[in-house]
């Protein structure tokens, strides 16, 4: 069994693409038993956020695990092939180990240190749990990484003033405006990434935050959290004509404001500015909506250029944080490898008892019990003498345990998953 990923991010593709392969959360049950229906997958997890579209994935065979994730995305998305490989990247082995503990430190977030990736990648490892394709490899691996991001944020000051996609979208609103006392803020979204919206927004001095969602119940407690007033989702159209700043951040598949639909607002605004900031993947504004005169619309992608400096500022603490992930890997490698040979210690370690038992009843049948104990005794501490030395060079050097079961004749045995740890709420159990 081989850790694989294959996915996307903002580094490699265009917000055109993520939003093309974006999983809205209905979805994902559907996705996790088409992965682990593939022939060579044994275990999946999808993460889906604004910024990356992943697939973490223990296969029986690594090359022919990736080439099923590639068609599976591709396929899964209506998304040409030849077209999606040039945004794809794949890892194997060590180095997808690697990478998921880099996303879930947020080293590899557009936001250095941003904390928002690790409890995203913590609910896709949730929902891949209670699916049942995450057991017992992906377990370990997920739970490793989130002990390496705690570890990060403990020993490090990378997530000291860190930014996240909805902080950085109220600075460029804040950057617009210079202060955002007086401004009438619309929040289109009350989910998570809304809700922190809000709060900055509020924070920031704005006068008054107006919340509208699908769902009007969700759109009150969010007001209630941020001192705002909720609208009706039907009056959407109306309030974009009269406040400064929208910010939408909905889980809509299609995008909730046409162009056709923002020239009537354009009109009824009288031409005066409107600064639109859609942090939502897929967007939730028509791109042709930036064309109307008096409409300044940003998107997840527009946000890189207010990360620049943000990045800078963390770079020596990445660092920092790295090394730390790169300990990491590497006493995770020692702990699969130590799982590749257990196998095989076992089975030696049961071979040379089974002859010490056989040859004591076929040379001494007559002992009595107490003489065929220290007999037994006295065997077990030659056999332990006799098979530390090879033991110990199997436990340190993987590439023996072929040459081990061909010297001892030992029969196969199926790779045995990792004991399973348990679950996240409760975890404390790491590899050693």
């Amino acid at each position: 069994m081989e850790f694989v990923v294959v996915g996307l991010s903002y580094r490699t593709a265009p917000l055109a693409v993520r939003e093309r392969l974006a999983f809205a959360p209905a979805e994902l049950e559907k996705a996790l038993r088409q992965l682990v229906d593939l022939p060579h997958v044994e275990e999946a997890l999808l993460i889906s956020t604004c910024n990356r579209v992943e697939v973490y994935a223990a296969a029986r065979a690594p090359e022919s695990g990736l080439a099923e994730l590639r068609s599976f995305l591709g396929s899964a998305r209506s998304v040409d092939g030849e077209a999606l490989a040039r945004s794809l990247y794949e890892h194997a082995g060590e180095a997808a180990v690697r990478h998921v503990f880099r996303v879930a430190c947020a080293l590899d977030s557009m936001v250095i240190g941003e904390p928002q990736i690790l409890g995203q990648v913590k609910e896709a490892y949730g929902a891949a749990v209670r699916v049942g394709t995450a057991r017992s490899w992906l377990c370990r691996c997920l739970e490793r990484a989130f002990t390496v991001a705690k570890r990060v944020r403990s020993e490090t000051r990378i997530a000291e003033g860190a930014a996240s996609v909805s902080s950085v979208a109220v600075d460029l609103a804040q950057s617009i405006f210079g202060e955002l006392g007086g401004r009438i803020v619309l929040l289109v979204g009350a989910g998570k990434m809304g809700g922190l919206a809000a709060r900055r927004l509020r924070a920031a001095g704005a006068a008054e935050v107006l919340v509208v969602n699908r769902t009007h119940e969700r759109a009150l407690e969010l007001a209630r959290e941020v001192d705002g007033k909720a609208r009706p989702w039907d009056d959407l159209e109306g309030l974009l004509a009269v406040v400064d700043v929208a910010i939408t951040s909905t889980g809509a598949s299609e995008p909730i404001l046409s162009a056709a639909r923002m020239a009537q607002v354009v009109k009824r605004r009288k031409h005066r500015p409107l600064f639109l900031i859609d942090i939502a993947v897929p967007r939730d504004v028509d791109a042709q909506a930036a064309k109307l005169e008096g409409v300044f619309l940003y998107d997840v992608d527009d946000l890189e250029r207010v990360v620049a400096d943000n990045l800078a500022a963390r770079r020596k603490e990445a660092e920092a944080a790295e090394r730390i992930v790169s300990e990491e890997v590497r006493l995770f490698g020692a702990w699969l490898r130590a799982q590749g040979v257990t196998p095989t210690i076992k089975e030696l370690r049961a071979h040379a008892e089974a002859i010490v038992r056989a040859e004591l009843e076929r040379t001494l049948p007559a002992l009595d019990e107490r003489s065929h104990a220290k007999v037994q005794a006295m065997a077990n501490a030659i056999v332990n003498k006799l098979l530390h030395a090879p033991l110990l060079a199997l436990r340190h050097d993987e590439a023996l345990t072929a040459a081990v079961r061909k010297l001892f004749d030992l029969a196969g045995e199926k790779e045995p998953a990792p004991e399973q740890p348990a679950p996240l709420a409760t975890a404390k159990k790491e590899p050693p």
